[in-house]
């Protein structure tokens, strides 16, 4: 296959497009600043807490539809041993923004945080917040990474780009719009990106539905035909690994910097809901084309066509379906309009995951611990050299594995059993203290650990009940496994925390043990209440005051 030109050509204005609205939006943000008193880093990295309603819900949305959303959906619907019911993506991601915009969107903004953190270090202190960061800075790095695999795979399919080209240019355009305007930038470009993802996708449905070398999908849907049904099924045994992967999805979203960082810029409580609200119904509305394209290919005989026989499945490119099936059943201009569906939605997952982890490192570590005096204009360069270390990082490790799967199930992991708990007990249980962080910290990393990881070759030290090898040949666990060790750090940081608290209140310790000085910031926290309640009765007005610390 020669070099596709064409799709070149066209990939290169798309880049031009997304750069040249990243510039704009940069310029925008530099005015905005002229006309604002307050924090710089403010208008940076939540652009001064003056988003607009309908670019937070294109932005929030683009987020969450990256590239392992596209291909991970296609994947799972044309694999033969999974089916669309696996396909668990867009439904778990309406859960996650009903239940972040009903119960974690209004203590986060009311109470003006600048990132997701931020409630961690005001309770806990620095110590205990750094070893907390750490997870999510890793989540952060291993999304960058998965989102540049989707498209690498994607380009060296369609336009016979070699992989480490369509990386790297892609790597560098994203860091570079990122770097210039913040979330300005980020936001107004993930617009024009989310446009492009939309009718890219329905535009080729039509041709993949009536290519020549497919036969109707609602034939195949139920019935073994080249394949097993696309539909898929899920067994008894298999139910407690369905709910699994459905739970981490739907939660594991919720300890995402990414999806704060949106609440956050948002000019009010209100605002941030209804950004959310909309965002699920977007999310569902993108999840079918993908769907589609898995089922088309599932419905395709392979022979009759120019990739030939073994199927796609049987040469282990189940990943690379969508742009394989854009590639050998639709025109060629299709799949290069296809192609940049993939690029659109990998460039809006990638630059989210740089500014969220430069957000983190800058504010959280940088500002509140290394240096606290540091002026905006060193922030601003905290904040750039940080966005480019963490690109160098994602790109980097993408050299390492090709799978899309492997570093969107490793990175959601790590948020849904061990900052998804922590980000609960610190926000709606008062009773949390260092003591029972540390525990669940630890306990959920460990029994992480210990439980195994096929698909990066991990063995299970802990087998829970249902263990046994998959249709694949891989040792997995088929109980919901995960789920259960997100409970279990969930319920051992508040026995601890309630255990610790109660042996210091009583003088069972001596305060010199209290290492965490707990029993000093309850008494702080009891007065603190106590003040803002005086507040609240004096006037009633103060509930008015505005949410946002910046002033333009």
């Amino acid at each position: 296959m020669a070099l596709n030109i064409p799709g070149l050509v066209v990939m290169a204005v798309f880049y031009v497009v997304i750069l040249g609205t990243g510039i704009w939006a940069s310029m925008r943000s530099r005015r905005v600043e002229k006309k604002c008193t307050g924090d710089g880093m403010e208008i940076t990295l939540l652009a001064g807490r003056k988003i607009n309603l309908l670019v937070g819900i294109f932005t929030l949305t683009a987020t969450w539809v990256g590239g392992g959303f596209i291909l991970g959906i296609a994947e799972a619907t044309y694999n033969p041993t999974l089916g669309a019911v696996w396909a668990l993506m867009p439904v778990p991601y309406v859960l996650t923004f009903f239940l972040g915009g009903f119960f974690f969107a209004k203590p986060m903004r009311e109470n003006k945080y600048m990132t997701m953190m931020d409630p961690f270090q005001k309770k806990y202190g620095n110590v205990l917040s750094s070893a907390l960061i750490f997870p999510a800075l890793v989540a952060d790095v291993l999304w960058v990474a998965r989102t540049l695999v989707s498209l690498g795979g994607t380009m060296r399919v369609i336009l016979d780009l070699p992989y480490i080209y369509s990386i790297i240019i892609s790597s560098v355009v994203a860091i570079v719009y990122t770097l210039l305007g913040g979330l300005y930038s980020v936001a107004y470009t993930d617009v024009i990106q989310l446009i492009l993802i939309f009718v890219s996708l329905w535009v080729c449905v039509p041709f993949l539905l009536t290519n020549p070398h497919s036969v109707d999908i609602s034939l195949t849907a139920y019935n073994q035909t080249f394949q097993a049904p696309w539909v898929g099924t899920v067994e008894l045994n298999e139910a407690g690994k369905w709910f699994d992967d459905f739970m981490l999805l739907a939660l594991g979203g919720l300890a995402y910097q990414a999806f704060y960082q949106r609440i956050l810029s948002s000019s009010s409580y209100t605002q941030a809901q209804v950004t959310c609200f909309a965002s699920a119904a977007f999310c569902l509305v993108l999840g079918i084309p993908s769907v589609l394209v898995g089922a088309v290919a599932a419905s395709t005989d392979w022979n009759s066509t120019t990739y030939g026989l073994p199927t796609p499945y049987q040469r282990d490119e189940a990943g690379s379906i969508l742009p394989i099936a854009l590639q050998f059943l639709t025109p060629t201009y299709v799949s290069v309009i296809g192609i940049g569906a993939v690029a659109a939605a990998v460039m809006s997952s990638m630059d989210s995951a740089l500014l969220s982890s430069a957000s983190l490192f800058s504010s959280n570590i940088y500002k509140n611990i290394i240096r606290k005096q540091a002026s905006d204009y060193e922030m601003q360069w905290v904040i750039r050299i940080s966005v480019v270390v963490v690109g160098l990082a994602g790109t980097g490790l993408t050299f390492l594995d090709s799978s899309v799967l492997v570093f969107w199930l490793v990175g959601v992991d790590m948020s849904y059993t061990i900052m998804f708990p922590q980000l609960v007990c610190v926000l709606f249980f008062k009773v949390s203290n260092g003591y029972g962080v540390c525990v669940g910290y630890v306990l959920g990393f460990v029994m992480r650990v210990l439980s195994g990881e096929p698909l990066i070759g991990l063995p299970p030290a802990i087998r829970f009940p249902g263990c046994r090898l998959d249709k694949e040949g891989k040792l997995t666990q088929f109980f919901p496994f995960r789920t259960t060790i997100m409970l279990m750090s969930l319920v051992s940081i508040v026995f601890f925390s309630w255990l610790a608290s109660i042996i210091f209140s009583k003088g069972l310790l001596s305060d010199k043990w209290d290492v965490f000085d707990i029993k000093r910031k309850e008494t702080q926290t009891a007065r603190a209440s106590d003040v803002k309640l005086s507040d609240t009765s004096e006037d009633g007005s103060a509930a008015k005051q505005q949410l946002n610390t910046t002033s333009c």
